[in-house]
């Protein structure tokens, strides 16, 4: 899987707010392979658009 363009990453915190859920079930979902992470040790970063596809399905 490609990396997404830099625009499209957003840190942790901004990945939670997106989804309407907390840091740790973001990195829950990480572990669990429901998301993918990007960026480097110590900074996660994620696509927005994936959140946004992930936050869609949570609300119907």
């Amino acid at each position: 899987m490609t990396k997404p363009p830099r625009h499209r990453l957003v840190p942790t915190n901004v990945a939670a707010l997106a989804v309407g859920v907390t840091e740790a079930t973001i990195r829950k979902w990480v572990s669990r392979g429901k998301i993918t992470r990007y960026g480097a040790p110590g900074r996660s970063e994620f696509d927005i658009e994936e959140l946004t596809t992930i936050a869609q399905r949570r609300h119907h």
